[in-house]
């Protein structure tokens, strides 16, 4: 029983697939574009896809473009080929901007920039360009039904950048290069005021200012101690019951005993 049952599938499945290449090898591109549409509406993409190239330059111009082309970027989309989706998803809402598959045409485009996004170490260019891209479509449709998911996504990417920018500020302290930290936390701090790492910022850009001051030249020194002190006034301020508060008082108390030593010297 279960046999003949395999051996039945086994047989339709040949049959299919010698229909598939009986139709792909064909010059009847109505016949194409049917058999496509079926193999899209049944979730086989890879050879709808395969169809859909074909025939497309010869539906240009025709009523049936408009769903073709809107199969061909989907089905480039659930393949997971979200640059060619995108690209195509672009070229179907400047064509149909009208079509009542334009906004969730934008919406995939979008979001296609978003999974190219690469993870937060990597160079952030196409990050930066899924933001800009999720953002027009917000701008472009303000009452959509993807506005939650698209605001999800940008808020995404955006830690994506804060981490990536925290990161380097973060690594600069590691290899004691103290004033360029100080430098890229003020620029984070700056950047990203609302962020979720703002407490560790601000205890790092402390930690580096402290550092960067104790091994300063006398000439540079003093200045440098009373910018880690109120470096340290506005953490504490900020976050009077951060888990680093016990480390940072230890490093204003030795700061202060270091100012200290210029007021004898006077």
């Amino acid at each position: 029983m279960n046999k003949g049952l395999y051996i039945l599938l086994i047989a339709i499945l040949m049959v299919s697939c010698s229909d598939f290449q009986k139709t792909f090898r064909s010059e009847d591109t109505a016949a194409k574009f049917k058999m496509g549409t079926e193999l899209f509406e049944a979730g086989k993409y890879s050879k709808a896809h395969r169809m859909f190239n074909q025939i497309l330059p010869k539906y240009r111009g025709k009523p049936q473009a408009e769903k073709l082309t809107f199969m061909h970027a989907m089905s480039s989309y659930k393949m997971k080929d979200y640059y060619f989706a995108s690209y195509h998803f672009d070229k179907f809402t400047d064509v149909y901007p009208q079509s009542e598959k334009a906004e969730e045409a934008a919406f995939l485009s979008a979001k296609g920039y978003y999974y190219n996004s690469p993870v937060y170490s990597k160079e952030q260019k196409e990050t930066v360009e899924a933001i800009e891209k999720l953002q027009l479509f917000v701008n472009q449709y303000p009452n959509s039904q993807y506005l939650e998911e698209a605001n999800k996504l940008v808020r995404e990417l955006d830690f994506k950048l804060e981490k990536k920018a925290f990161e380097i500020a973060k690594q600069y302290d590691l290899i004691r290069d103290y004033k360029a930290s100080v430098k890229s936390f003020n620029n984070f701090l700056f950047d990203f005021p609302g962020s979720s790492l703002r407490e560790e910022a601000l205890y790092y850009r402390l930690h580096a200012e402290y550092n960067l001051a104790l091994l300063s030249v006398d000439s540079l020194k003093e200045n440098r101690l009373n910018i880690a002190v109120n470096y340290y006034k506005a953490f504490v301020k900020a976050y009077p019951n951060s888990e680093f508060l016990e480390e940072a008082s230890q490093w204003n108390k030795t700061l202060n005993e270091e100012l200290e030593k210029f007021k004898t010297k006077i």
